[in-house]
């Protein structure tokens, strides 16, 4: 019965992509226990969908997507894929390095974004472990990215895993090594979530804290200034649980800013954000070891046709993606990225899902 289950998901992946850019199969991939269940898939190491109950049973899938594999890969929203090896922006699409400039394959305009044109995003991961069910559901996926890729120094390997602990918890565990040059390395996991289903319109209504008392303010070009700036009297300032819609219009186009995350007290893991959909009493949690985090409310979906047909507008869902400060290898005040062979990355977040009564 595996084997056919297997047999049928390499033909299905060949249906839905070209071939000619894997050198390895793409598949999806289940994970479930009690009633909730994900579904991804080693192209990007993307979450594609995640069912959660509501107040009253009922299941919905909260995070935004596509319906096949094809459309991921000619996307450009990164829904549910892993982006790196440098996630964020990078300014100028360039950095120095011991004594070296690297240029890097810009992206968006003169600057890379989300580790280029080709970076983790686009690429094929292999599968290293799975286990779909069981008292931990899991699976690993890892990529090995060459000396020279998009621009970097360097070999790296890297791997992230999707775990299921607990009760409705999800962990998501990113590392990565420097096999033999010093490299920056920073990823982050890219999810859209609408905590009222993919498909229930937009996010406005949704109450959002963030424990964060700074943000790295950014110009025009969303590059980061250098410079920390105290949220306190501004639209940023999200400590209290306040709808997202309440101050968003006192924005140009929405949230898309990162959150540098206040310390607690040497916690291996700190709360990082907390967001509720009262209608559905969904509530959910994350916790990270990361000291940054972008927090974005798809203000650039357009009418970007998604699971079932349904039409992704501005504001659709929210994006937390848990990360080292965007373009730090021109920071030099912003916490490192430097990864050197012999060190290693190690990127952890925890989602706690819940549901409210009243």
């Amino acid at each position: 019965m595996n084997l056919c289950r297997g047999i049928c998901l390499i033909v299905v992946a060949f249906v839905l992509i070209d071939v000619s850019v894997a050198t390895h199969e793409i598949g999806i991939y289940e994970l479930r226990k009690g009633n909730v269940s994900l579904k991804l898939t080693n192209y990007g190491a993307t979450l594609i969908s995640l069912l959660l109950p509501d107040k009253h049973g009922n299941l919905a899938d909260v995070v935004l997507g596509y319906d096949s594999i094809k459309d991921y890969m000619n996307g450009s929203a990164y829904f549910g894929a892993i982006v790196g090896r440098v996630a964020n922006r990078i300014g100028g699409a360039q950095f120095k390095l011991n004594g070296t400039l690297y240029k890097l394959a810009a992206n968006e305009g003169t600057n890379m974004l989300h580790g280029g044109p080709r970076g983790f995003s686009k690429v094929v991961w292999k599968v290293r472990k799975h286990q779909k069910d069981g008292r931990t559901p899991h699976i690993t996926f890892t990529y090995h990215s060459p000396d020279g890729d998009q621009g970097f120094p360097g070999d790296v390997v890297a791997s992230v895993s999707y775990i299921l602990i607990g009760h409705k918890q999800l962990g998501i565990v990113m590392k990565a090594k420097a096999l033999n040059k010093p490299t920056p390395i920073n990823l982050a996991q890219h999810a859209y979530w609408n905590l009222g289903g993919h498909n229930s319109g937009n996010i406005l209504s949704n109450y959002i804290q963030i424990f964060a008392s700074h943000i790295t303010p950014v110009d025009k070009s969303l590059i980061p200034t250098g410079k920390l700036a105290p949220v306190k009297g501004t639209p940023y300032d999200l400590r209290q649980m306040n709808t997202i819609g309440s101050r968003i219009n006192d924005l140009p186009y929405g949230y898309d800013i990162n959150y540098a995350l206040d310390r607690q007290g040497g916690l291996a893991l700190k709360m990082a954000a907390v967001v509720k959909h009262k209608p559905s009493g969904r509530a959910m949690e994350l916790l990270t070891n990361q000291p940054g985090l972008q927090f974005y409310t798809s203000n650039m979906l357009k009418d970007v046709k998604g699971k079932g047909g349904f039409v992704y507008k501005p504001h659709a869902a929210l994006c937390l993606e848990t990360q080292g400060f965007p373009d730090s290898v021109n920071h030099p005040n912003f916490p490192s990225q430097i990864v050197t062979p012999g060190k290693s990355y190690k990127h952890r977040m925890l989602f706690r899902f819940s549901t409210m009564v009243a």
